[in-house]
């Protein structure tokens, strides 16, 4: 899958299926700073953050998938939501930890398989102080983050995963955690993929109360017209 570079102007033309196009690609998406919080997300035209089947698999493709595995290969953590765990069917990244964010620490339906010979926290499972220990599962850790107004505070997210070292973060979502970070005005940089799909949207893919100021740090377009862009907080 061949992907442009649109901005910066090079007009440089990469395949991101190969060695030399996925090391191009984490170029170009390298962290800016040891401590560097992503959002990253895909939408529809319409605004959808999923396809048909309710998942972002129908509005994905390949290079997106490729441009995911470099953004996830230089964070320390991805973090999502519980209900996309469950929803999305999670798996584990392959060079990162996974941090779910729950409120009851139901994981039901997701494919997570930490592996055997790896670290403790290969999965970090984030719950407020009151909700129930849920049944010890190999290679998830539970941490507890305090509560602000009902919720687990994005600042204090970030610093639990602080105080373990993980300073590199891309959050995926859902719409709803997607909001709270963004609200929260953590987010470095918004890696948005646009996809060419006209679906049904029950809501944005990234709620706002606010505007968020932003300026342009790259894009990319695909020969399937997807559009990858990378937006910096001003």
């Amino acid at each position: 899958m061949w992907v442009t570079e649109v901005l910066p102007s090079t007009g440089e033309r990469v395949d991101a299926a190969t060695p030399k196009g996925r090391a191009w690609l984490a170029d170009r998406y390298a962290p800016a700073a040891d401590a560097w919080v992503r959002l990253n997300m895909i939408t529809s035209l319409t605004g959808s953050a999923v396809g048909p089947d309710g998942t972002s698999d129908t509005l994905t493709n390949r290079a997106d998938r490729a441009i995911l595995g470099v953004i996830r290969a230089g964070a320390d953590a991805v973090v999502v939501g519980a209900q996309t765990v469950r929803a999305e069917g999670y798996v584990l990244p392959r060079r990162s930890r996974l941090v779910v964010v729950s409120r009851a620490g139901d994981l039901a339906g997701h494919r997570l398989e930490p592996a055997a010979d790896g670290p403790e926290d290969q999965v970090l499972l984030l719950l407020p102080p009151d909700a129930p220990t849920p049944r010890p599962v190999p290679g998830v850790t539970l941490v507890r983050v305090t509560l602000d107004d009902g919720r687990m505070p994005v600042p204090g997210i970030l610093s639990a995963l602080a105080d373990r070292g993980i300073r590199r973060i891309v959050c995926e979502g859902g719409p709803s955690l997607a909001g709270q970070f963004a609200a929260a005005d953590v987010v470095d940089e918004y890696c948005i993929t646009a996809a060419p799909r006209l679906v049904p949207s029950a809501g944005p893919f990234l709620p706002l109360t606010d505007a968020v100021d932003t300026t342009p740090a790259g894009v990319l377009v695909d020969d399937d017209g997807f559009s990858y862009l990378r937006l910096r907080r001003r």
